[in-house]
């Protein structure tokens, strides 16, 4: 191993230790200062619920229970919405503790199958900051932790404070107080977060916590964050108006994770006080009750729901959810929030298991990894061609941290393909290739060591660095298909290379021009050694890729607008390998996969969305496919420049234009496309490109 990869591993081992490492905490726990709060806040906690000035409100709540999907190693795309139910509720509480809630308006769409229901308690708001035991999901998923401000919890918790904030109101400001909790035993369901005090009073005005893995009953639980706030009603009672709660599941039998999400967000308001509620009102029968279904369908709603649901509640995770995450994980180890795994089946995706290509044919794989204590997770993956003979492996050791944050050292063979965007999910392309000669891949050998890192979220970016050292080489058509031919493999060059890639993506959805766009890129530079015997074999390059996608709502319809931009900066005999390709279903429609090839390429794309009448249909347990589908006329260009020596007379740029239709739940995507320059008429059908990543 040369000495700049050796700088280039070291230079990944400071970078990592930076991002990953827990950081230290000067708080002061348990001083006399902050037990006088925590007693104060205790005792003035249960002194509300015999606050003869407070004998009962009626307020209402309208909120939203969202059903999200989402999949990917390291979960890099936004979820995606599966169902949606907006609620409008009635509420009434009486002292010291009771109290009711009606559902007296619901409605909800579905836009993925899913027979999720919830619990019923996740269908209302929290009265008083939660009882002295917690329960979350009438007790099948959070049971008997024990409250913070509580006589039978006082004891359990360790509080410091942490700052003090100013909450401006019309008449006044009010001192509150950041106090931090965690639990004295980690070991036992417990809550972690921060309370938000009243420096003068001791009532609560805000809460933000998870919860200690012990907490959890239901294993495929990853976690729960809840933030509660209060508002002040007549300048006396610390009331709810806000509340957030997201509770993540996540199923491990790959290594390549799908997570499914519940959001609950709830905004209350319309206090009514001490207007003499009947106890006859609390009594008898569940605490969320809902009215009849004549009574619900009255109620008036506005627009469709999921044109009215919160934009970032289609995000990867709501921004104060993810700082009660953070916040949790530097007040008690890791080891306390994180899941105990044992050895399990590990693939990226699907296609891991068994694909089809014209250099492997039929390629059968697998793979397990080992969640040992600590974060180290050894794993072990390998494929085999029948076509080819040659057994792909991949051997590595990760330390990963419940953040996403980590490193591993890794080593093995692979095919690597060539082009910056994928034109072909790999279950549709494997039929493809095998039965018509049509092979949406360009690979190529590569045998790499190395050493790859995530670093977490870093100025709104997520952020991966991989060193690598690697042979990499051509290969050869080995397979043959039921009817046609296949297309030449790309020319890789043979050589030795050192190699450092910096990529980023953008977790959550950012406003551009009134779009909601989310983008990534990557920057990589090696140095290569020539392993044949053309002159000027050796050298170096560098090369740079940003692609983006974007939304925007207009009238009924959607206008969606992506791009890409590559570009490799190298002396004349640059590896092929590392120019930019660009041709096929999604970059270029109306031509040929990876027509184009050279040292500059970019590919954009306009189309508007629109709903049509469709045929519905049942899918038994899992809801109706709507009897509707999606229109989506598009208009593409390519343009490529610096043209590669076996792509000549290329350059410049190539128009096309064409129709989709999405349909079953917009799941299935049908394309038609004529290419305006030297191009044809194509067609095209695939799964939805959000599914892409697992299959």
């Amino acid at each position: 191993m040369s000495r700049v990869l050796a700088a280039l591993l070291a230079a990944c081992l400071v970078v990592v230790f930076c991002a990953i490492a827990p950081p230290v905490s000067a708080q002061a726990w348990n001083d006399d200062r902050t037990r006088e709060l925590v007693e104060r806040a205790t005792t003035r906690r249960a002194q509300q619920l015999a606050d003869t000035a407070l004998r009962d409100y009626h307020a209402t709540a309208h909120g939203y229970l969202t059903f999200l999907a989402q999949v990917g190693e390291n979960f890099p795309d936004p979820p995606k919405v599966g169902r949606s139910d907006e609620l409008a509720l009635e509420v009434y509480w009486r002292a010291p503790d009771l109290s009711k809630q009606r559902i007296v308006g619901r409605r909800d769409t579905l836009a993925l199958p899913t027979n999720i229901a919830y619990h019923q308690d996740h269908l209302g708001i929290v009265q008083n900051n939660f009882p002295s035991i917690i329960r979350i999901g009438e007790g099948d998923e959070v049971r008997d932790v024990p409250h913070p401000l509580s006589a039978e919890g006082i004891g359990d918790y360790d509080f410091a404070i942490n700052d003090s904030l100013s909450i401006r109101l019309p008449d006044r400001s009010v001192r509150v107080y950041e106090l931090r909790v965690r639990p004295r035993d980690p070991s036992q369901p417990r809550l972690v977060g921060a309370l938000y005090i009243d420096r003068s009073t001791g009532d609560v005005v805000r809460m933000a916590f998870t919860f200690t893995r012990p907490a959890y009953l239901d294993k495929e639980l990853e976690d729960i964050s809840i933030v509660l706030e209060n508002a002040l009603v007549q300048g006396r009672f610390w009331l709810p108006r806000h509340q957030e709660v997201e509770i993540r599941r996540t199923g491990r039998w790959l290594e390549f994770p799908a997570r499914g999400i519940i959001r609950g967000r709830w905004e209350i308001s319309g206090y009514e006080i001490n207007k003499g509620l009947p106890l006859a009102l609390f009594l008898g029968g569940a605490e969320i009750t809902s009215a009849p279904p004549r009574e619900l369908a009255k109620h008036e709603w506005h627009g469709r729901i999921l044109d009215s649901l919160p934009s970032d509640v289609r995000a990867a995770s709501d921004e104060d959810v993810r700082k009660v995450q953070e916040e949790a994980r530097a007040l008690v180890q890791q080891q306390a929030l994180a899941r105990a795994e044992g050895a399990s089946l590990s693939a990226r995706k699907a296609s891991d298991f068994v694909r089809v290509n014209r250099v492997e044919g039929l390629a059968l794989g697998a793979g397990a990894s080992i969640r040992a204590g600590g974060g180290i997770v050894p794993s072990v993956r390998a494929r085999y061609g029948f076509a080819d003979h040659v057994l792909k492996g991949r051997l590595g050791v990760a330390l990963r941290r419940g953040d996403g944050t980590g490193i591993e050292l890794f080593g093995g063979r692979d095919y690597r393909d060539v082009g910056d965007i994928a034109e072909r999910s790999t279950v549709v392309n494997s039929f493809a290739a095998q039965e018509f000669g049509s092979d949406a891949t360009d690979p190529y050998d590569v045998r790499a060591l190395g050493l790859a890192a995530e670093l977490g979220v870093h100025g709104g970016l997520r952020w991966h660095l991989e060193g690598t050292w690697e042979r990499q080489d051509s290969l050869r058509i080995h397979a043959s298909p039921a009817w046609g031919s296949y297309e030449r493999t790309v020319p890789a060059r043979p050589l030795h290379e050192e190699r450092l890639v910096i990529g980023f993506t953008r977790p959550a959805p950012v406003m551009l021009g009134g779009f909601e766009t989310r983008f990534a890129g990557q920057v990589r530079g090696g140095l290569t050694q020539a392993l044949d015997d053309r002159p000027n074999g050796d050298g170096s390059f560098a090369r740079a890729m940003i692609s983006a996608h974007g939304e925007r709502a207009l009238g009924d319809g959607r206008l969606v607008v992506e791009g890409t931009v590559a570009g490799v900066a190298a002396p004349p005999s640059a590896p092929s390998q590392e120019l930019v390709y660009l041709g096929g279903p999604v970059s270029g429609p109306g031509y040929d996969y990876h027509q184009f090839a050279g040292r500059v390429g970019a590919s954009a794309r306009m189309e508007w969305r629109s709903s049509v009448p469709f045929f519905g249909l049942s899918l038994g347990p899992y809801g109706r496919a709507p009897a509707r589908a999606t229109l989506a006329p598009f208009a593409t260009v390519i343009y490529s420049g610096n043209e590669a020596s076996f792509a000549p007379d290329r350059a410049g740029w190539y128009p096309a234009v064409g129709v989709g239709a999405l349909i079953f739940f917009d799941l299935l995507r049908v394309d038609v496309a004529r290419g305006l320059r030297h191009g044809r008429w194509t067609f095209n059908l695939d799964v939805t490109r959000d599914l892409w990543p697992i299959l």
